[in-house]
């Protein structure tokens, strides 16, 4: 009888780790190799890498992004075309006309979803590469939340966009509390051409932007137009601080307010907007103050002078009520208010009440009353204004919203995906896993029938022999 239970003792031991030593055999990963990412700026940027595995590769899913503040998890997918087989190179391109463009030096993620036909997963581990030219010897100095970046002059010209950068920082604390969440980078190219070179679908006059949702500042300046560069620096550096304070999925700030705030860091306007500004209130050609909420012209005069109306009705605000209130403003609008809801609440009017208030104080003609109000459009923000040959433009705001990823493209017929999942999953081999277990309980299970039956029979030979 001893011996009858250590022959089934093992037939269960073997029952027990023959499958796992079959899934183990079968969940071999598949070896990701050559895995890189090849930028052409500013159009694409194209991801490869070479697969290898025991068994047939069924599908391939690319997974990217772009590091910027976001409300959520965003994660595209991509699927490259292939046949499935045990070896292949895949390779798919991000196409920065299709989806818009990321700012220079953005910093783009990726990695790779392989399974095999055994529904084994393997994910390679997240690289990231900067979306940055290599077309210009790319400089760099830094000083705690700054970094200035730049090709074309000596280090002291470096150093001047630096100190400037420094004092916007320390001038937009003072005045409004507002602080660098994280080291801001800031590019400097050496003129407006290269910077348009760049960019895509900005305006013809761009002459820098602002990303606050990337900590990146972009500005075309050179040695000889330093003057106005610093001064653009301040301002776009405004704009990256007021992005961060007023960062909310609920709601956005008017253009108007956006680019007023940008400007009035700056100081006073030029001679040349001034005297543009002071025409438009003697003509009577001011634009009323919600149709500044939304995106400024394409026509650099028209632009101009929409910066400059933007800038005396921030400065009404800031020198009628205080700092404290703006800042409470701000505040308002990132959490969920709109225009109108957040100066109730802090000023006592809506923005027709501010365009009043605001025209009686800079002595301009009463606005024309419409029978309804027009809705607010959605603020869209602007490049900064090249300056003229000649006098610089006092004013310089920021850029368009670009889109950052692109959506995923549909799963080739011959390689079916398999479902997204987010950057924090682990690879789990549901499928496998489930049939071993399965398989082992049905082992178990037989031996113990098997066993059971070996015991009734014994039990039953033996009193068989004492009946005899």
């Amino acid at each position: 009888m001893r011996k009858l239970w250590i022959i089934m003792l093992f037939f269960c031991l073997v029952s027990f780790v023959y499958p796992a030593a079959a899934s183990a055999s079968a969940a071999a990963t598949t070896d990701i190799s050559a895995n890189s990412a090849q930028i052409n700026f500013p159009e694409t940027v194209t991801f490869k890498a070479h697969l290898k595995s025991d068994k047939k590769i069924t599908t391939v899913m690319l997974e990217y992004g772009d590091e910027q503040l976001t409300c959520g998890n965003v994660i595209a997918e991509a699927f490259p075309q292939f046949t499935p087989a045990s070896q292949l190179d895949v390779e798919w391109t991000w196409e920065m006309r299709q989806t818009g463009s990321l700012p220079p030096g953005a910093q783009v993620w990726w990695r790779w979803h392989v399974t095999d036909e055994n529904g084994v997963e393997t994910i390679s581990e997240r690289q990231t590469i900067t979306w940055l030219d290599a077309v210009h010897q790319w400089q760099t100095i830094s000083d705690k939340n700054l970094n200035v970046h730049w090709y074309e002059g000596d280090k002291d010209f470096a150093g001047k966009i630096m100190d400037a950068a420094k004092t916007g920082l320390t001038g937009n604390e003072t005045r409004a509390g507002l602080k660098p969440d994280g080291t801001i980078d800031l590019y400097i190219y050496a003129n407006p051409d290269d910077l348009k070179v760049a960019t895509l679908y900005a305006p013809s006059w761009t002459g820098g932007q602002a990303f606050p949702k990337y900590n990146i500042v972009i500005i075309g300046i050179g040695p000889n137009n330093l003057a106005w560069g610093t001064k653009a620096v301040v301002h776009e550096l405004t704009h990256v601080l007021v992005g961060h304070l007023t960062y909310s999925c609920l709601n956005n700030v008017p253009t108007w307010l956006n680019e007023g705030l940008a400007v009035n860091s700056e100081g006073s306007l030029g001679e040349a907007s001034q005297a543009q500004l002071d025409d438009a209130i003697s003509n009577n050609t001011l634009m009323s103050v919600r149709s500044l909420s939304g995106g400024f012209s394409e026509i650099a005069d028209k632009a101009n002078l929409s910066y400059s109306v933007s800038y005396s009705i921030t400065k009404f605000l800031v020198d009628s009520y205080g700092q404290e209130k703006m800042t409470a403003l701000l505040t308002s609008l990132r959490d969920g208010a709109s225009i109108d809801e957040a100066l109730v609440k802090v000023y006592a009017f809506n923005v027709e009440g501010l365009e009043d208030a605001w025209r009686t104080e800079i002595g301009a003609q009463a606005r024309a009353v419409t029978p309804n109000a027009t809705a607010t459009p959605p603020p869209t923000d602007v490049p900064t204004i090249v300056p003229a040959s000649g006098a610089p433009l006092a004013v310089t705001p920021t850029p368009f919203s670009i889109p950052t990823s692109s959506t995923a493209s549909n799963p080739p017929t011959q390689s079916p995906s398999t479902g997204s999942q987010s950057p924090s999953s682990s690879s789990s081999n549901v499928p496998l896993i489930l049939t071993g277990t399965l398989l082992l309980l049905c082992c178990c299970l037989i031996m113990l029938i098997v066993i059971a039956v070996i015991v009734a029979w014994v039990v039953i030979r033996r009193k068989g022999a004492k009946n005899a």
